[in-house]
């Protein structure tokens, strides 16, 4: 695996990233940093999202869900919530 030389956030991760506390997002930082260290760290998915990998992790003691994809040498950066309804609005986004 090739390491990471770019990061590209969707517009939907943006806009979720600018509405976060400066606390959320020390932990949201700390998630994508080791996705790209360890860019098999996540769940790879399979049918519908097929290519899309999930790490989970915790912010402020909720457990978080982040999806992204890598290509070649990006990482790609879709969106990140709670389980409830996650895999739902990722789906209709990459449609």
């Amino acid at each position: 695996m090739t390491a990471i030389s770019k990061v590209i956030q969707s517009p939907l991760f943006s806009k979720k990233k600018k509405r976060l506390n400066e606390n959320e997002i020390k932990p949201l930082d700390d998630a994508v940093r080791k996705i790209i260290e360890a860019p098999e760290i996540g769940h790879l998915k399979v049918g519908d999202l097929s290519g899309i990998r999930v790490y989970k992790f915790r912010s402020l003691k909720t457990l978080t869900l982040l999806a992204y994809e890598i290509s070649g040498d990006t990482l790609f950066l879709y969106t990140f919530g709670s389980h409830e309804n996650f895999y739902r609005a990722l789906k209709k986004y990459v449609q």
